[in-house]
């Protein structure tokens, strides 16, 4: 079980409530409609919301994460956590990379899939970040990206569960998911 500063936790729920949460009707990712919708930029691209969940998740990884190596975000609302995760992590003393996981290889440049792939071996154990899970979908695309690449996912941290079949999808595909908050705390 993962011991979260409980002060920090109340603190980044607050102002994902308040910045973040809105009940109003949308069409998900997923193509799935939902009466609410949570656009966890609006709380993250904050200096607080940076140093939250850069604390929060680097705490988690530290817990429920034994020998990760580096953090990937996937683009574009888990880049900001990996980032934060890993400022974090150099503050901390245990500096873990940040790895960016486009949807689509760039057309034009370097053509990358994985950005930060200087920091890519094979067999380097990362941890995914998202900041919102829903079905799953995406993050599972995420991690086979990383796979090709020949990066070991040990699991992923998301901000937030939307608790609409995503943790099982997960736990289906053998990963381990470990969620900071749930549709459960902003229904309340």
């Amino acid at each position: 079980m993962v011991r979260l500063n409980e002060t920090e936790r109340k603190w980044l729920f607050e102002l994902l409530r308040d910045r973040s949460f809105e009940r109003r009707r949308v069409v998900l990712a997923s193509g799935r409609e939902s009466d609410f919708f949570i656009d966890c930029k609006q709380a993250v691209l904050t200096a607080e919301g940076h140093s939250l969940v850069g604390s929060l998740m680097f705490d988690t990884i530290e817990q429920a994460f034994t020998g990760c190596e580096a953090v990937a975000g996937v683009e574009l609302g888990g880049c900001p956590l990996a980032s934060a995760v890993s400022m974090k992590s150099f503050e901390r003393g245990n500096p873990l990379p940040a790895l960016y996981i486009r949807k689509e290889a760039k057309d034009h440049g370097s053509k990358k899939l994985v950005e930060g792939d200087k920091s890519l071996r094979e067999g380097l154990q990362v941890v995914v970040l998202e900041d919102v899970i829903t079905t799953g979908g995406s993050t599972l695309k995420a991690v086979e990206k990383l796979k090709l690449v020949g990066a070991k996912v040990l699991g992923v941290i998301a901000l937030v569960d939307r608790e609409e079949g995503g943790a099982d999808a997960l736990r289906d595909a053998g990963l381990k998911l470990v969620s900071l908050l749930h549709r459960s705390d902003f229904m309340t």
